[in-house]
């Protein structure tokens, strides 16, 4: 897209000579991995675009497996690429190989070069940086045609492929047309949207028009229409990647430009409102940001790096350097602890535990702050007496304990807080993760080890800023500096949150690796090994032969060697937990401790660096009892149980190669069985436990304790289960015991009223479907319905879908009733004590019967017949027969409409265990609707009136039966709605129309308003009249009015108001009905009939101006004197006001209407305004505006400064300024149009103008700003809220930046990767 537009430039990010590639020379090692334990990748000299996309990739960990899935079988072997009758895949076997380096191999960073001369790059092509997001689909592209004919083929389709489609509604025939896009990434817009969820929304929730000039062909109507253009989401793929929009092409200027402006992404993100089906789950639409790459620089040069989420914690995370700092000087600064005994050590490591604000110490800095601390180390002054440090530790479980998987120390009366401490470089528990596998589908989340105490880490922990090959851990809250700026976002990739990662890949490097890769890692990790003892022998021998005649030459080295083996056995050790087989037993697909009181697992700490074989003898050693073969098997804890993985079946692998950490579970075994019974291993047999749910038998069982698991109800029994994740649904059904008529059902989520639960029945062909394949995970629900009870009336079939209503000691509901209020003689009231009754009930029950049934047991049939007689004298015959229906309560306590007692009370929605509430009036039936209604103005609570009509009834209908209610008279009335803001919206214009045809819904509030509707097609508008200030006032027009306002012939009163943003009052004058197929003119004439204008006299109504009022604000001038009232979208019961101009006025459709004020020098303030009519149909910018402007005054454009009036927030926003010329290679942004973003002008928005000639203040506040920010801050400061909303800050234009010298740019090479055909 963009070739070869990026050098690398800055510090740091230096090309490498055209001559070769950048390598170290043979005879110096590579630097082995820092603390956080992952390995970086080499810059060839311009690739960290490629390295930043390979990292994104490595840490996909769904995409790494997949690559690893590919064996040699289909991919060929890297030994007979030279072969030509081979066919051997290059680009997937050096990815596998480069991702094996980056996982396993103890270096610092990996080189990428045997790649990169897979994909046909020269030297020259690797020092010349492109563009990442189209390397991200070339490489893509070319992994695909890699890949053809293999089990991988469609993986990248899978993983990463979506689709889109594109609507067109035509609006006369409603004709929809629709085409259909794939897509691998999305193209966002970056300039003028504020953030990636508005970016989403215009792509996918805006509309575009096809109108005016622009029709659409429709096929259908075959002719030119109006239409609407759209587009939603139709398939999500499991990982979303974005690319933002940073680099633009200015035509004005001929350059290209970075967009540096702020753009905003969210951590999480739910795409539902972009998506065309929305039916299922929030989780199926919701995602998480997982990697971020970087752009940093220009559009002519820069260098990129990533912010990367490690997901399975392959990583040591820590702190950053700056947040640590600040607490070495806080320690300095509040030392008020006493010195202990240097003699002690136990008083010794707990004062300097004690003094750390978090109150733990990382165990491999322990040794270094007690050097700090006593000026010694452990070895000369402990170790003789006490040992080794970490066994004094385990020896003093008393005092100290081990937190986050060993790594930390803490003192057990003050363990670590989870606000204040730090996280731990070490790796969390693996219940931390969330993360899934769609490979392996959906796995449990095992819950943390026992027998260690956790600390949480803080959120947002385990991002990784991978910068070539230096690797440093940041905090969450990092991306967000990434949001703007010349270091900002420019490709992001987020992961579905419903994916999770199986508990066998946490802090596991090694997981799904092939063996042969593992081998390779292996035998790489020994020559290293050796190479770097071989250097540092070397060095010792040099550094011998140099100190051989120093007397202190023995005792040096000894120290040295002493403090040397100290350092290495301490940064080396790591926590084992052995399992030991006869402790355990297989119960429900997992191993489980045959006895809750034995101790079920064994500490062990060792060296990482010594091989499985060694760690085999030392357990044998300690396992006298022992007979023969010994297994070591990695294991993890999950809810149904301990689970096994891979066996360490190499004794010459050292435990670091083998992915063994601290804290990781080893299960000694024979290999074969545990208690006699065949154990299977690995992530695909993973035991889920699930939650059986069965009906119970009766009550006498139930009274004997229900069966053996929880008891759910008197109608439901529930009990967990653990079964392997690889054995079939049917396998489950038979170790349940149940016949194979019984039915299987999985519970769905989200309930329905009535209490009931909806259950989905697995079909047969499921049977043969294994746990893992139907995605059934812990905690799970499966219902088991029996033949003799699939025909219980608390179960109901439709389709594949059975209800289950709730059980009889949750199916009731509650129903309250307050008798009305008692006046005695001294005119108090008094209340009597609200009545409640718990009715039993059920979803298929009638709400009549339980109406019914609450009168009888509140036994108020006596109470409600005294009301009836009471009320008789105001009742019509036909309300007798009814004296109370049943209502809902809102949260709030307002009452909700009555429900109609024909339905059930599942089918009225009515959940069971809530309240309803009995209240005087009738209950709606199913035919009719409940309706609230008030007169002239939005109903109040408490205060509307109810009424129930027929929904068959017509808006005329409606209102008359409403006129009765509320006892008015006449034909002068009609019916109105309420708007989303609850204020009175637009009329029922139809009054033929039925109310079921209108939508009208249980509980719609409708108003009755004064005035009859037009007549259709007509429209009724209220006029004002616009009047100038006092100061200029025009003449003829207000004198007429003013007089008019006196002689009024109805004798009313005139009102008035003051416009909002403007120094102007607004006058009303009447009303005026015409269609709306009247041109604009004929409105103007129109109104100059009006009784308050009849003396007004104007030569032609082009003399008149009209303003669409909105909320007391001037909003747009009305233009085009033919357009009709349907074209300017003009509908009844708007507001408009016209203005009495001395010439004619005919403004075109790009013509804005401006207040211009010229500042008076030297003050802060204006002269009186001036209108200024701006043409914006050639060129909208800054530029134009100023020119018009200059032209206007006599003035140069260079010597104006201009800046827009906010009235709202009493502010001034600054227009650029351009004084001359820049060269194109400037890096300068286009000049943006002052009709969009952030402008927005329009007609009557205030312009304010320096003449920088005669006046050096650039300040455009006036006093009067000043004066009202300091009363709404005043009035904010009261509690009150300010008049108008949060005051902006003024964004003037700074100074303007020197220019650049002129870089020279290379030419522009595209990108490309050669691939062989395997077709």
């Amino acid at each position: 897209m963009f070739g070869s537009l990026f050098e690398e430039e800055g510090e740091g990010y230096s090309l490498a000579p055209s001559g070769g590639k950048v390598v170290k020379g043979e005879g110096e090692p590579p630097s082995p991995r820092g603390r956080v334990n992952l390995s970086g990748i080499k810059n060839q000299g311009g690739t960290c675009y490629l390295n930043s996309l390979l990292q994104t990739l490595l840490f996909t960990p769904e995409f790494r497996e997949e690559l690893f899935s590919l064996g040699p079988k289909e991919l060929g072997c890297l030994e007979d690429k030279d072969k030509p009758e081979a066919k051997v895949r290059v680009i997937p076997l050096e990815l596998q190989r480069l991702f094996a380096r980056l996982l396993l191999v103890d270096q610092q960073s990996a080189s990428t070069a045997d790649l990169t001369d897979s994909f046909g790059w020269n030297n020259s092509e690797e020092s010349r940086q492109h563009d990442v997001q189209e390397l991200n689909r070339i490489l893509f592209s070319a992994l695909e045609h890699s890949l053809v004919d293999t089990s991988g083929s469609a993986f990248i389709q899978r993983l990463y492929h979506g689709t889109t489609v594109n609507s067109i509604l035509c609006k006369e025939c409603g004709n929809i047309s629709q085409r259909q896009e794939d897509f691998l990434d999305l193209t966002v817009c970056v300039r003028g949207v504020c953030g990636l969820e508005g970016a989403l929304w215009d792509m996918f929730v805006e509309e575009e028009m096809f109108e005016g000039s622009n029709l659409y062909r429709c096929g259908q109507c075959d002719q030119l229409v109006t239409a609407a253009k759209s587009a939603k989401l139709r398939k999500l793929p499991p990982f979303l990647t974005v690319s933002l929009l940073r680099f633009n092409f200015d035509f004005a200027r001929c350059e290209r430009y970075k967009e540096t402006g702020r753009y905003t992404f969210p951590l999480t993100i739910n795409l539902r409102p972009f998506c065309e089906q929305t039916e299922d789950e929030d989780s199926e639409y919701s995602y998480e940001l997982f990697s971020v790459i970087i752009h940093k620089g220009g559009c002519y040069g820069g260098h990129y790096h990533v912010y990367i989420k490690d997901m399975d914690h392959l990583g040591l995370w820590e702190p950053p350097e700056e947040d640590t700092k600040p607490k070495v000087q806080k320690k300095k600064e509040v030392r008020a602890y006493t010195e202990p005994e240097k003699d002690d050590p136990l008083s010794v490591l707990s004062s300097i535990i004690a003094q750390e604000e978090s109150r733990s110490v990382l165990l491999d800095q322990l040794g270094q702050r007690l050097m700090d601390k006593i000026g010694s180390s452990w070895s000369k002054k402990y170790r003789k007496l006490h040992g080794p440090i970490s066994k004094f530790l385990q020896n003093h479980s008393d005092v100290f304990v081990l937190v986050n998987n060993g790594t930390r120390v803490a003192l057990k009366a003050n363990p670590p807080s989870p606000v204040t401490q730090p996280s731990s470089p070490a790796h969390p528990t693996p219940g931390s993760s969330s993360t899934p596998d769609p490979v392996h589908n959906n796995t449990a989340n095992p819950q943390p080890e026992l027998g260690l105490e956790m600390a949480p880490e803080p959120q947002g922990s385990h991002w990784f800023d991978l910068n070539d090959s230096t690797v440093t851990s940041i905090h969450e809250r990092d991306v967000e500096k990434m949001y703007q700026g010349k270091e900002s976002a420019y490709m992001l990739f987020y992961r579905k949150t419903l994916l999770r990662r199986p508990s066998g890949a946490l802090r596991n490097p090694g997981y799904q690796v092939p063996s042969h890769l593992l081998e390779m890692a292996e035998e790489e990790n020994r020559r290293l090994q050796q190479r770097r003892y071989s250097r540092v022998r070397t060095h010792t021998h040099t550094h011998k032969r140099t100190l051989y005649f120093a007397m202190f030459c023995g005792y040096l080295c000894v120290c040295v060697l002493c403090y040397r083996e100290e350092f290495d056995a301490s940064n080396n050790s790591v926590e084992l937990r052995l399992h030991l087989a006869p402790r355990y037993r297989l119960e429900n697909g997992a191993l489980k401790p045959i006895s809750i009181e034995q101790k079920e697992a064994t500490n062990l700490t060792f060296d990482r660096r010594r091989t499985v074989g060694d760690l085999r003898m030392i357990i044998y050693q300690k396992q006298d009892l022992w007979e023969g073969d010994m297994a070591l098997t990695v294991a993890r804890s999950l809810p149904a149980g301990l689970h096994l993985y891979n066996t360490l079946t190499d004794d010459e692998v050292s435990l670091y190669s083998a992915g063994i950490l601290t804290g990781t579970d080893l299960f000694v075994w024979n290999g074969r069985e545990v208690c006699g019974v065949t154990v299977q291993t690995g992530a695909e047999w993973e035991p889920v436990l699930l939650t059986v749910v069965r009906p119970s038998l009766g009550e006498e069982e139930e009274g004997e304790g229900g069966g053996v698991g929880e008891e759910g109800g008197s109608g439901l029994t529930k009990e967990s289960r653990g079964f392997a994740g690889r054995v079939t649904l049917g396998e489950v059904r038979e170790a349940l015991g149940e016949p194979q008529e019984s039915l299987l059902c999985q519970e769905k989520r989200g309930g329905e009223g009535g209490g009931a639960s909806r259950w989905r029945v697995f079909p047969p062909g499921d049977m043969q479907r294994t746990l893992k394949e139907l995605a059934l995970k812990d905690g799970d629900a499966l219902l088991v319905l029996e033949p003799q009870t699939q025909d219980s009336s608390v179960f109901s079939m439709s389709g594949d879908m059975l209800t289950v209503t709730t059980p009889s000691d949750c199916r009731w509901l509650q129903v309250e009733y307050q008798p009305e209020r008692r006046r005695k003689r001294g005119e108090e009231e008094e209340e009597e004590e609200r009545m409640r009754a718990k009715v039993p009930a059920s979803g298929n029950m009638l709400l009549c019967e339980v109406k019914q049934r609450a009168i009888a047991e509140l036994q108020l049939q006596e109470h409600l017949a005294g009301q009836i007689l009471l009320l008789l004298p105001l009742l019509i015959a036909a309300a007798i027969g009814v004296a109370c229906c049943l209502r809902q309560v809102d949260r709030t306590g307002k009452l909700l409409p009555p429900v109609c007692e024909e339905l059930s009370v599942r089918d009225a929605g009515v959940r069971l265990m809530t309240s309803l509430s009995l209240c005087p009036g009738t209950a709606p039936k199913d035919t009719q609707l409940f309706l609230y209604f008030s007169v002239g103005t939005a109903p109040s609570s408490g205060l509307e009136g109810e009424i129930i009509v027929e929904r068959s009834n017509t808006v005329k209908q409606c209102l008359k039966k409403m006129l009765e209610s509320a006892r008015l008279e006449g034909d002068g009335w009609h019916l109105r709605r309420l708007d989303w803001c609850e204020e009175v919206g637009e009329a029922l214009m139809d009054e033929e129309a039925s109310l079921s045809g209108l939508k009208m819904s249980h509980g719609d509030a409708l108003v009755i308003t004064e005035g009859r509707l037009p007549p259709k097609g007509f429209l009724k508008l209220s006029v004002w009249l616009y009047v100038e200030p006092s100061a200029y006032p025009v003449v003829s027009m207000e004198t007429e009015v003013n007089g008019m306002a006196a002689v009024s012939t109805e004798g009313q009163r005139l009102e008035v108001m003051t416009a909002v943003g403007a120094e102007v009052e607004l006058r009303t004058v009447g009303q005026v009905e015409l269609s709306e197929e009247a041109t604009l003119e004929e409105l103007k004439t129109q109104v100059l009939t009006l009784p308050a204008l009849q003396y007004v006299c104007v030569p032609t109504p082009a003399f008149l101006r009209v303003w669409q009022l909105e909320g007391q604000r001037l909003t747009r001038i009305l233009r085009g004197q033919q357009h009709t009232l349907r074209k300017l979208k003009l509908s009844s019961g708007v507001e408009f006001c016209v203005q009495q101009l001395l010439r004619e006025e005919d403004l075109g459709p790009k013509e804005v209407l401006l207040r211009v004020q010229m500042g008076v020098p030297g003050e802060r303030g204006y002269y009186p305004p001036e209108e200024l009519v701006w043409d914006a149909s050639r060129d909208p910018s800054p530029r134009s505006l100023r020119s018009a402007l200059a032209s206007t005054y006599g003035l140069s454009p260079d010597s104006l400064l201009l800046a827009k009036h906010q009235p709202h927030t009493h502010t001034w926003e600054t227009f650029s300024n351009w004084s001359q010329q820049v060269s194109k290679r400037k890096k300068k942004k286009k000049a943006e149009s002052l009709l969009g973003a952030p402008f927005h002008l329009k007609d009557g928005d205030i312009i304010g103008v320096k003449n920088l000639l005669i006046d050096n203040n650039r300040d455009f506040s006036t006093q009067q700003d000043e004066q009202r920010l300091r009363e709404e801050k005043e009035q904010r400061r009261k509690g009150g809220q300010g008049a108008g909303a949060e005051v902006e800050t003024n964004r003037g234009v700074g100074p303007e930046k020197k220019m650049e010298p002129i870089k020279a740019r290379k030419p522009e090479v595209a990108l490309s990767i050669n691939v062989g055909v395997f077709r």
